[in-house]
């Protein structure tokens, strides 16, 4: 039987080409009134996972 994509996972990653994890930072979401935009401009940037996470993040996206 063919294993499936844990859904969650694949739209809060993304792998690159040469297999780095990558994921958003935290805390977007709300109270950014009161952040400066220099904080707010570093939340939209991608982050690379360290080693054991990340092996298990492609595990669960079958990767």
């Amino acid at each position: 039987m063919k294993l499936k994509t844990r859904k969650s996972i694949s739209k809060r990653f993304k792998i690159t080409k040469n297999g780095k994890v990558l994921r958003r930072p935290v805390g977007q979401d709300h109270g950014l009134a009161k952040e400066t935009g220099k904080k707010i401009r570093k939340l939209r940037r991608w982050i690379e996972i360290s080693g054991p996470e990340a092996k298990a993040i492609k595990h669960m996206l079958k990767f």
